[in-house]
């Protein structure tokens, strides 16, 4: 009977294990076949290694070659293909404008000092730069930054020439309009972490007509620069409108580019 029972069980035992292996094989299911990964052609461009800032020399660790789809390389980048030496060439140029790290390296962006000073190496060709003093109160609380726009406002002190006695008469006139900032004293660009920077000297790109018109109006009375929007890309000044008349006692003059159109007189 003891025997009968083992055996029972053994053979139960058995195809229970076939059956386990049988289920366990009919969902077993040969592995898919990978697509292959399609390769892009690419080209290596010269990029900034780290980041390059305005007025900085560019120096060999400042770059390296950097794979780049062929098809997205633009043709004002410096390839290796096309000029091996294109990192020779580059080293030792100012930037004219910021590099970021990882940015393709472009001649537009890069001038050659060939001795020069900094300053004289980023003005563009035909253009002056002019400096001139400054403080909190005439240059916008130190909010003018290097590479903002900004009018020149020329203010004069004169006597009443109706009787004596009687208060100054104060004219403002807009003597240059829409004129780039270059630098605060000596600071090409604005400190890290700071939105303002308050300085003694402001210097202009101008052109050389301007520079006389500059030059002559510091000499005739005070000078003060108006920060102007970021938006506003007009090389104009636009005259007030009937709604932004000013008050009774006051006329307003416009001066573009030291052509005298209009005057603010206050009494």
């Amino acid at each position: 009977m003891k025997t009968a029972r083992i055996l029972v069980l053994a053979i139960a035992g058995v195809s229970g294990l076939v059956a386990m292996y049988l289920a366990s094989g009919s969902d077993t299911k040969p592995p898919s076949a990978v697509a292959p990964v399609a390769q892009l052609p690419t080209v290596e461009v010269l990029v900034a290694k780290s980041d390059i800032g305005l007025g900085q020399a560019v120096k060999a660790e400042d770059l390296q070659w950097q794979s780049w789809p062929a098809a997205t390389a633009s043709g004002s980048f410096m390839r290796r293909d096309n000029n091996a030496d294109a990192m020779k060439d580059v080293i030792g140029s100012i930037a004219r404008a910021p590099f970021i790290m990882g940015e393709p390296i472009r001649e537009q962006k890069l001038v050659k000092a060939n001795g020069s000073g900094f300053m004289a190496a980023i003005l563009p060709s035909g253009m002056r730069a002019i400096s001139t003093e400054i403080s909190p109160e005439t240059g916008a609380g130190g909010f003018i930054l290097p590479n903002d726009r900004v009018d020149v406002i020329l203010s004069r002190r004169e006597k009443s020439p109706d009787r004596s006695g009687a208060p100054d008469n104060v004219t403002s006139e807009i003597v240059l309009a829409n004129v780039r900032v270059l630098a605060i004293d000596q600071a090409p660009k604005e400190k890290e972490g700071s939105n303002s920077l308050v300085g003694k000297t402001v210097t202009l790109e101008l052109k050389p007509e301007q520079a006389e018109t500059l030059a002559r109006a510091r000499q005739s009375g005070t000078l003060a620069l108006a920060l102007r929007s970021i938006a506003d890309n007009a090389s104009s000044v636009e005259t007030s409108t009937d709604d932004q008349a000013p008050k009774r006692g006051d006329s307003i003059s416009v001066v573009r580019f030291g052509v005298l159109s209009s005057t603010t007189t206050q009494k």
